[in-house]
């Protein structure tokens, strides 16, 4: 019974532990309103409600882009009274067939809620299964993509849709995975990628030389 106890204890912390590095580590204060110059917090004394207010990210925004989708973001790079609160949050527009490729966030799990239209968004698990979990989401649905997953995101609506995306970091990260293999500076060898995705030369020499965003 004593060993069961100290297994279930030990088992426990364990997955405390890790639950605690898991995420931006928990602030020591109140808050900790990031200064201009990056250096420690501003006195408290001067802070003021402007510090953890930002206006404008509902604005449309400039989808006249190869994906066709604009971003406004409010972190602690647009709020400075995010920081240390290991939150951020990203406003997207999406023109007709808008899109955010497959990408991942490292350090984030992500929360999509559609504001307009209707969009598609998709995750994938880890390798072996690789399965695919997707949901084409209305106005009003909300849908989770586990941290550090591929995903994307891509508009089904007849016209504009628009969505919120909360993180819970305050750099959550964004890898692009076209961009990240396909436009690496310097290039990645071609014939290896050719070997990887099982293409010829041409076809890959081609992709590297398209303009990624």
């Amino acid at each position: 019974m004593a060993s069961s106890a100290i297994l279930l204890i030990t088992l426990a912390l364990i997955n405390f532990i890790y639950t605690s590095f898991a995420f931006d580590t928990r602030p020591l204060l109140d808050f900790c309103v990031a200064r201009s110059n990056g250096k420690a917090c501003k006195d408290p004394k001067a802070v003021t409600a402007n510090d953890f207010f930002l206006s404008g990210p509902q604005k449309p925004g400039n989808t006249s882009n190869p994906n066709g989708v604009s971003i406004n973001y409010a972190s602690a790079a647009t709020v400075p009274g995010f920081n240390t609160l290991g939150l951020a949050l990203a406003r997207a527009e999406f023109a007709e067939n808008g899109y955010f490729p497959p990408h991942t966030h490292p350090r984030a799990s992500e929360v999509i809620y559609v504001v307009e239209g209707e969009v598609e968004a998709g995750f994938m698990s880890s390798t072996p299964q690789n399965k695919y979990y997707s949901k084409i989401l209305k106005k009003g649905d909300v849908f989770i993509i586990p941290m550090g997953l591929v995903h994307h995101v891509r508009n089904v609506a007849k016209g504009k849709s628009v969505l919120t995306a909360t993180f819970n970091s305050q750099n959550p990260g964004f890898i692009n995975l076209p961009n990240n293999i396909l436009a690496a500076k310097p290039a990645v060898d071609t014939a290896f990628l050719a070997q990887v995705f099982q293409l010829d030369q041409k076809t890959v020499k081609d992709l590297q030389n398209k303009l990624w965003l």
